[in-house]
């Protein structure tokens, strides 16, 4: 059995952010796109996670916990806006959105 060491962790997090980034790049659907910038936030608390713990300093893991936080309200916020584009739009496609300038 090989121990997991920080490689490991920056192997996953940067394919995790890699995924989000190609999500927010390639994707027109507003909710994958949340998704994905969700999922590239986790990556970097997954990092944080993982060098507090390195470093047996737990004040990284505090950071994340505050970071999540925030997280929470950005998807709030942005669900909200979402709500209101789909209500003009009837649409969540992320191309419509020009439209709007009218």
């Amino acid at each position: 059995m090989t121990e997991v060491t920080a490689e490991h962790y920056i192997i996953l997090a940067t394919t995790l952010f890699v995924i989000g980034v190609a999500g927010v790049l390639i994707r027109r659907n507003a909710i994958v796109v949340l998704m994905c910038v969700e999922l590239m936030l986790n990556a970097v608390n997954l990092l944080m996670v993982a060098f507090s713990s390195h470093h047996k300093d737990s004040a990284g893991q505090i950071f994340v916990f505050f970071i999540m936080v925030v997280a929470a309200a950005e998807v709030a916020v942005g669900l909200a806006i979402l709500v209101m584009v789909y209500r003009n739009t009837r649409s969540t496609d992320v191309s419509l959105l020009d439209q709007l300038k009218n």
